[in-house]
């Protein structure tokens, strides 16, 4: 499932801002977000500010 609800976060993976670094510390992505991580970026987003991405947009 690729949207959010009370219990779900998005898939980064069916979100157009996502994309792959080919860096190998930091492999993930936001466009939207302007950051890097090592770790899924919604999960990050989460686990800063303890509510789900606000940015997330299926791609078409």
């Amino acid at each position: 499932m690729s949207t959010t609800n009370a219990q779900q976060r998005p898939y980064c993976f069916h979100c157009r801002h996502f994309y792959i670094t080919h860096e190998q510390a930091t492999p993930y992505g936001c466009r939207a977000m302007g950051f890097k991580s090592a770790q899924n970026p919604a999960l990050v987003v989460f686990s800063n500010s303890g509510i789900h991405c606000q940015l997330f947009s299926p791609k078409s």
